[in-house]
């Protein structure tokens, strides 16, 4: 078990009934092992800067199963809060991570060797996939958007390279939300 924390973990689980749910008792388990405390669990999806504002000692623990899409979007242009880490619950579900970017840094969650999640707003088209497919980042989520463009959230380790792909396809780069 690991000393307890200055930070204190909470766990966003969106259904109430979690007796029986063995991927909540999961959760449960792994949060403590990588904390040594039980997580505080709110099942309203939290406002991402309202919740750090009131709560900037938190750690936010957020179920991501295959087919989530957009749970990275509150993230986006806050600089103040980042993905810190990633805890593998099954092959359908991770809980992602998410605290202040201070305490990221401090927890070396942006290691040159570890994975860092880039978001970039595309234009589809044939040249950028191909030019993706040369494993500079992998693909994790894409939401269509009104003006006919993509947001895309990518994984990778280089990011002098992902934005020269971007950038070079007449793309728009637009920021790290964070790494593990």
């Amino acid at each position: 078990m690991k000393p307890e924390s200055t930070a204190y973990p909470v766990l966003f689980y969106g259904t109430k009934r979690t007796r029986g749910d063995s991927l909540y008792a999961a959760a449960r388990k792994e949060i403590f092992a990588a904390t040594g405390q039980m997580p505080r669990v709110i099942h309203t999806e939290p406002d991402i800067s309202d919740f750090f504002a009131t709560n900037p000692d938190a750690e936010l623990y957020i179920p991501v199963f295959v087919d989530s899409v957009g749970w990275w979007g509150g993230l986006l242009g806050n600089e103040d809060v980042k993905v810190t880490g990633k805890i593998i619950l099954s092959a359908d579900c991770h809980l992602m991570v998410i605290g202040k970017s201070s305490r990221a840094q401090s927890l070396g969650a942006h290691k040159r060797d570890g994975s860092r999640l880039f978001t970039a707003e595309i234009h589809p088209s044939s040249s950028f996939f191909k030019k993706m497919n040369t494993g500079v980042a992998l693909s994790l989520d894409m939401l269509a958007t009104d003006a006919g463009t993509i947001l895309g959230l990518f994984s990778g380790r280089n990011k002098k390279k992902f934005i020269s792909l971007v950038e070079g396809t007449g793309n728009s780069y637009l920021g790290c939300i964070g790494g593990y």
